[in-house]
């Protein structure tokens, strides 16, 4: 199983499968918050990563779990993969499942890519900056990539598509937590006129330990700068508290007990995806029952000392 994995909570989506479509952190952005860490290969090109074939075979094998929805996002920008149409119209001759993408909005300005996208049932794209200026701080774009660009893209894509479209905004404190910063992100938002917008914010170790957290109470303030008001993310734990995904998340603690690991340690010692590690990774820094560290590039995870708090954790 190369290319699917899951079902996995998901915050949004509930019981998600999900389909990774490019390489790990290939990515027309090295946003400083990414749980996955920097991007290895930034780039603006669309190629043909994966073959068709084999992805749908992958997810006729998986359907059978009943997610609630089968999601294109994954270890990298899932716009980058030049058969996204082919791969969405092919999903929806076998299943009935929806379809969501999950964008970061780099290539929308792009027709085609507005044209194969617009296949799925939802999209979920995300804005995390209202100004050129921050959106080079925040998401550090590729170079031939512009602000304008990208929202340009963002609006179009709601002008030329019909169904559901939530827009996700990411608060970083220091950054656009502020009201000035969050007033230009509501302006574009207006243009934007998604169906829903949800704010974001840290709650796995990001790429930068100077991406911090914003306090749910001031998420909650900001959140009443748009028109309607929009919903703080909060986690999904019914479906944290299923009982294969508990099974697995103590497997990952036992193999965390045995010694330091890092996210790729936990997703080839239990064969599973880099992104079904996260889910669990997060839970247990959730529960205060691991504690990330840094040695040099690398972020490992072991079992925290009694009566720790995980970095950043909102109050």
């Amino acid at each position: 199983m190369n290319h699917v994995f899951g079902p996995v909570p998901s915050r949004r989506l509930g019981r998600s499968l999900g389909v990774d479509l490019v390489p790990f952190k290939t990515c027309p952005y090295d946003c400083i918050y990414c749980q996955l860490g920097r991007t290895t290969c930034k780039t603006l090109e669309r190629r043909r990563w994966v073959p068709v074939s084999d992805v749908l075979e992958e997810i006729k094998g998986k359907i059978a779990a009943q997610p609630d929805y089968i999601t294109l996002s994954g270890s990298g920008e899932p716009t980058l993969c030049a058969d996204l149409g082919a791969i969405i119209e092919g999903i929806h001759s076998i299943t009935d499942i929806p379809v969501a993408v999950l964008t970061n909005s780099s290539l929308l300005w792009q027709p085609e890519v507005r044209r194969e996208i617009t296949g799925a049932n939802l999209i979920v794209p995300s804005l995390d900056a209202g100004n050129a200026l921050m959106f080079s701080a925040v998401n550090r774009p590729h170079a031939d990539l512009s602000f304008e660009r990208m929202l340009a893209g963002l609006i179009a894509l709601r002008e030329e598509y019909a169904g559901a479209l939530w827009l996700e905004v990411f608060i970083l404190s220091g950054y656009t937590a502020d009201r000035a910063e969050m007033s230009a992100i509501v302006e574009h938002a207006n243009r934007v006129k998604p169906d829903r917008i949800q704010l974001n914010t840290v709650t796995r170790p990001p790429a930068e330990e100077f991406a911090m957290a914003v306090e749910r109470a001031r998420l909650e303030e900001l959140s009443r700068c748009f028109s309607p008001e929009a919903e703080v993310i909060a986690d999904f734990r019914e479906v944290h508290r299923q009982r294969d995904f508990s099974a697995t998340r103590e497997a990952v603690m036992s193999l965390l007990e045995r010694r330091p690991c890092s996210l790729d340690d936990i997703a080839s010692g239990l064969g599973i995806h880099r992104n079904e590690a996260v889910k669990h990774i997060e839970e247990l820094l959730g529960e205060n029952r691991i504690e990330g560290v840094r040695s040099l590039s690398s972020l490992y995870y072991r079992p925290a000392p009694a009566g720790t708090t995980r970095q950043g954790e909102e109050s």
